[in-house]
């Protein structure tokens, strides 16, 4: 079929994901150009792996905060018009508005982790659904477009967002699997495998999110948005809401932004390699804790983790150190800091995830061997976070202010 955007039908090789904040900011600006009318009119559709002209992609990058949001909205800012680039910031803000409400919500993540725990179970006891798991995970649906996505997913840890959408609906509607077994697969093996990002999109297709609000796979939109690569058959034609029993209140937000006040040590982790920006003082010495086996109670995909390790490495190459994984981040760190010689550590603050987990269940008995914790907040998410109490539009609404206090305005 004869491409009807000459603009995007070159052919070129595939994005190259290199866990780098070189590579990032090298995507960066390469794309920032096109993040005004080019990515409003483009960014739905799909074109394949070695057409991405139309998405910037540098979520990988940003998930990890080997570049960080304010940075991208900086350049973007300085080339276009908010007006211009209205599409590209919001969705730069999706990121902030699901990191947002999880903050508040976080019986959401807990309560997925229980699910999932209970439905590897089930799965061992029930071959019928086991078959069918397998079957779908290993791209064997016959669904053209869903196995197309499932090798390049396992190929290149990346999917565009259009796809995920579609993937999603399918696994649980046509299908009708568990979207918790779907979301799992999904965190890992993306290279963005985001905890908040990757739940609530997931609740969100199957009308958990939005209570009663699904999202429909359609053929024809399919057709449409990969420019007829895909002529899917069999999809479901009625997306009814998934429904569950437990309620997840929304609790305040309770974060400081302290610094450390003495020397310290630096924790980076893969919530934000960027950390070290948001000190006002040098480190004594800095570690790196990775906690991906945290997303999963099955086996990362090598992609995946091969990024986290990569950006890591990066981010602690010539003053840092990356601890052995290990589950007790406690002795880790008490260890660290006093072969420092210091009492304090301080970190990024880590928003609901494995990362707070760890860090959570580190600090008594580092506020028993006399060692403080401190979580520093990014002032960006200070001032986003309190408007991601419901739907996205309460967030929205609120951007050019956000901008504003931000000092970015173009």
């Amino acid at each position: 079929m004869t491409s009807v955007f000459p603009e995007f039908a070159e052919r070129s090789e595939p994005i190259s994901f290199t866990p780098t904040r070189a590579e990032g900011l090298k995507r960066l600006d390469q794309f920032t150009a096109r993040t005004g009318r080019h990515y409003a009119q483009m960014r739905n559709y799909d074109f394949g792996a070695k057409r991405r002209s139309n998405v910037s992609a540098l979520s990988p990058w940003l998930r990890h905060r080997l570049i960080t949001e304010a940075e991208v909205l900086q350049r973007v800012l300085a080339r276009h018009s908010v007006k211009a680039s209205e599409k590209f910031v919001q969705e730069v803000f999706w990121r902030t508005y699901f990191k947002g409400w999880l903050e508040q919500h976080p019986s959401v993540w807990t309560q997925y982790q229980r699910d999932l725990v209970d439905l590897l179970e089930a799965l061992g006891n029930n071959s019928e659904l086991q078959t069918q798991v397998s079957t779908a995970v290993a791209g064997k649906t016959g669904i053209d477009c869903f196995d197309h996505w499932v090798r390049e997913l396992l190929e290149t840890g990346y999917l565009h967002n259009h796809a995920r959408m579609w993937f999603a609906s399918i696994w649980i509607f046509t299908l009708r699997l568990p979207w918790q077994l779907g979301a799992d697969f999904f965190l890992r093996h993306l290279l963005d495998g985001d905890p908040a990002s990757n739940t609530l999109s997931w609740r969100w297709v199957g009308g958990l999110h939005t209570k009663g609000k699904t999202y429909l796979a359609r053929a024809d939109n399919i057709a449409k948005f990969t420019e007829g690569r895909f002529q899917p058959c069999g999809l479901a034609t009625l997306a009814e809401p998934l429904t569950e029993e437990v309620e997840h209140p929304r609790v305040p937000l309770s974060f400081t932004a302290i610094q450390p006040s003495s020397p310290y040590l630096l924790l980076l982790t893969e919530e934000d390699l960027a950390a070290a920006d948001l000190m006002s003082s040098a480190p004594t010495a800095v570690i790196g804790l990775l906690a991906t086996r945290g997303r999963t109670p099955n086996a990362m995909g090598h992609a995946a983790r091969e990024f986290a390790l990569g950006a890591m490495n990066d981010a602690l190459d010539a003053f840092g150190q990356l601890a052995e994984p290990t589950e007790d981040w406690a002795a880790t760190l008490i260890k660290s800091a006093q072969d420092a010689g210091v009492s304090t550590i301080a970190t990024a603050y880590a928003p609901v995830g494995p990362v707070r987990s760890r860090l959570d269940r580190a600090e008594p008995d580092l506020n028993s061997a006399g060692i403080t914790l401190h979580r520093v907040v990014r002032p960006a998410d200070v001032i986003a976070w309190p408007h991601a109490k419901a739907g996205f539009f309460g967030l929205k609404k609120k951007i050019p202010s956000i901008l504003n206090q931000m000092n970015l305005t173009s």
